[in-house]
């Protein structure tokens, strides 16, 4: 069941065989990942057309001993690629090649099943919503004149708004004039997000105010 269509030599039966298969494979992961994740049309374009440019490039050293070196030259090039992509996005690129790989050496079948098998937990995780933050906390980065002392000058909004308040960081920016603060807090219940940074923006002289998940900046 799990044999390579592949022999010695690749014919064209195999060859269209095997791009056919790694093109709808491809939707499938794409699919899937503009379901659970925010992605652009060019980089879902991308995960569709992946596993038939890497089932190709296997398929044209099936058998010889470049085979390992060219796998290894196609994961580390779109590795370098997908650097500055998300968790998410670079799990569908390695999802993507991984089915490329096995379909250009001839592993159609095994390809199907681990596709449909891997789709449908990506699926269930995010139905679950396994991972998500179960508390409160979010991020919260407020800018300051140089002259205010923030060690205390936000205590009483704080107090008022939030069960737990850390400060993270905080830095000089716009050549030293300001302070960017990084807090992480965990706001009380039915607390108005826009009434806590109304009075934070009283209280820095309406500069920049930014209130998000911890993780919102990371996951697009």
């Amino acid at each position: 069941m799990f044999n390579s269509i592949l022999g010695s030599e690749l014919t064209p039966v195999h060859f269209f065989i095997c791009i056919g298969v790694a093109f709808v494979l491809g939707v499938i992961v794409a699919l899937v990942h503009q379901k659970t994740s925010r992605s652009t049309s060019n980089f879902v374009t991308t995960l569709a057309i992946l596993p038939m440019l890497v089932a190709m490039a296997i398929m044209l050293v099936n058998g010889n001993l470049g085979a390992g070196v060219a796998t290894v030259g196609v994961f580390s090039l779109v590795r370098f690629r997908s650097i500055a992509g998300n968790s998410k996005s670079i799990l569908s690129v390695f999802f993507a090649m991984a089915i490329g790989l096995a379909v250009g050496t001839g592993y159609v079948t095994f390809a199907a099943l681990f596709t449909i098998v891997v789709s449908i937990l990506i699926l269930f995780l995010k139905f679950i919503k396994f991972g998500e933050n179960k508390t409160d906390e979010k991020k919260l980065i407020i800018l300051v004149p140089e002259d205010l002392d923030y060690t205390e000058a936000f205590d009483d909004v704080f107090g008022a708004y939030t069960n737990r308040t850390i400060l993270e960081k905080s830095k000089t920016t716009q050549m030293g004039s300001l302070f960017e603060l990084t807090y992480r807090i965990n706001l009380k219940r039915n607390v108005n997000e826009k009434e806590f940074i109304d009075k934070i923006r009283v209280k820095n002289g309406n500069l920049k105010v930014s209130l998000s998940h911890p993780l919102a900046e990371e996951e697009l």
